[in-house]
């Protein structure tokens, strides 16, 4: 379900809330030498790179999705002023302004003719962590991965983290609303699994260049906010008046997030309602850039519990292995996945990870639930994930042989070969050898969690309806599942029948 399904007017609405009224000859296509005069007052008004060379625009055309667009230029800004100065003058010229991440996206929201601001070089900072309050600002282009390495030592972490974690972006997180392997902690341990559920406030600039913070739970604060005038008064009071004049829908028709945990399309407009709080950072979570740039970012921590157990399942089928996922969930893991043998298959065929899988219970065979425990100390760890073994074996008359603990989560050890495993997903299924292409595109797909399982059923008979090949894993603890599909886009017949 996309935001115009529902509400058609109101993406048209939340893009000119941030952008301003503009008159028609402000909206004219930008041409040949605006951008040779864009070029100049860049490469004047800011300390950073501004790069509108042939090689860099290349450069930037691509990202992990099936798309492909030159932008207008580059600009690597190395102060939060430089991203000001671009917006004011993008803004004047009418130029589109594209944020990137670290170019992982896979639905093309990293890619655009626009001017695109790479953040990932120099706007890195990463803040102390305040434990008792349980927050952390950071730059938008600090690495996910980086930042849970430094806050990591005061046993806090942020909860979403993405499979490409070791390059992505916190301001591509907040892009996508990321979530990821451990998202699960994040929704039994902290405020929710989705990057916008573990947001405290933001600095922002909206693209004609008004910088300001926007927060969480400013429903009560609104009057005053509004009566204060200003760039931040007006947006607020039509981001009011879009939320009343819609709010009934909103509420009818958004499923609550824990109908569907990963519920990350479209604009999160239920995060406006008088009950939710008015909490326009969060709204702002997901957006792709669309509506304003993020500055910097304060995210909410939650426990590391780095002391980590995994029980692996073996199952006769993927299906099988998201039956069970609710109860499961009643155990409180850290990580719920699952992964097919196909995924193994392909990265077999490719020589990756040979060790884990040979650990694997009955490898080779069916499909796997990756089941991970943690705690503050390895003993609380390994006595949750022996009695989440025997509940298995006892009450669900699981076979023992089905069955594996590893533990704890070293480097190099089994566990940790397993669920590198599991995060290889993406490069492993990308193009294996000897097979057709398997297209991104189908990533994410997200239903209510009990519904996983008969979900998986119906998509594997779609694939043999039209002999398509894909392995298939993902975070079945939250209703989520990963498929690269062997399309044939390349041929007239494959265009059809991608088509039916």
């Amino acid at each position: 379900m996309t935001t115009t399904d529902v509400l058609p007017s109101t993406a048209t609405d939340l893009f000119t809330i941030g952008r301003g009224a503009r008159s028609d000859a402000e909206r004219r296509p930008i041409g040949d030498a605006d951008i040779k005069s864009l070029k100049r007052d860049l490469s004047d008004g800011i300390e950073g790179e501004v790069r509108f060379d042939r090689g860099s625009i290349a450069l930037y055309a691509t990202d992990s999705s099936n798309f492909r667009e030159i932008p207008i230029g580059v600009v690597i800004p190395k102060t939060l002023d430089d991203v000001v100065e671009t917006h004011r003058l993008c803004s004047r010229y009418g130029a589109p302004i594209l944020n990137r991440g670290g170019g992982s996206s896979l639905s093309g929201e990293t890619v655009n003719f626009a001017v695109v601001i790479d953040h990932s070089k120099y706007l890195t900072r990463i803040g102390e962590a305040d434990t008792e309050r349980m927050l952390v600002t950071v730059e938008p282009g600090a690495i996910n991965e980086q930042v849970n390495k430094k806050i990591g030592k005061k046993n806090v972490l942020f909860g979403p983290d993405p499979s490409s974690h070791a390059f992505c972006t916190i301001g591509g997180n907040i892009g996508n609303n990321s979530c990821g392997i451990h998202s699960v902690q994040a929704q039994l341990y902290g405020p929710g699994p989705r990057t916008s559920d573990n947001l405290h406030s933001m600095d922002i600039v909206t693209y004609r260049g008004d910088r300001f913070r926007v927060g969480v739970g400013e429903e009560s604060e609104l009057d005053r906010i509004i009566g204060e005038g200003g760039p931040k008064g007006e947006i607020y009071a039509r981001l009011r008046d879009l939320r009343d004049r819609y709010a009934d829908l909103i509420r009818q028709k958004y499923p609550p997030p824990s109908e569907l945990p990963r519920r990350v399309s479209g604009y999160n407009l239920d995060e406006l309602l008088p009950e939710r709080g008015f909490n326009v950072a969060r709204a702002l979570v997901g957006t792709e850039g669309t509506c304003a740039t993020a500055l910097e970012v304060t995210l909410m921590l939650i426990p590391a519990l780095l002391k980590r157990v995994t029980v692996v399942v073996q199952y006769d089928e993927l299906a099988d292995a998201a039956e069970h996922n609710i109860e499961i969930m009643g155990w409180k893991p850290i990580g719920l996945e699952a992964l097919d043998n196909r995924l193994f298959e392909d990265e077999k065929l490719q020589h990756k990870d040979l060790q884990a899988l040979k650990k694997l219970p009955r490898s080779g065979e069916g499909a796997w639930l990756l089941v991970e425990f943690g705690a503050d100390s390895e003993e609380e760890a390994r006595d949750t994930a022996k009695r989440f073994q025997d509940w298995l074996t006892g009450e669900k008359h699981y076979e023992r042989d089905r069955i594996a603990l590893f533990g704890p989560r070293e480097p190099g050890g089994p566990a940790e070969l397993i669920w590198k495993t599991r995060e290889a997903g993406l490069g492993a299924t990308a193009f294996p050898p000897g097979d057709k292409d398997h297209w991104p595109g189908w990533e994410d797909s997200a239903v209510p969690p009990e519904k996983i399982a008969p979900y998986i059923r119906a998509l594997k008979k779609l694939y043999e309806k039209y002999d398509l090949r894909g392995a298939m894993y993902g975070h079945i603890g939250q209703g989520c599942v990963h498929s690269r599909i062997s399309f044939d886009l390349r041929t007239a017949q494959g265009i059809r029948q991608y088509r039916n």
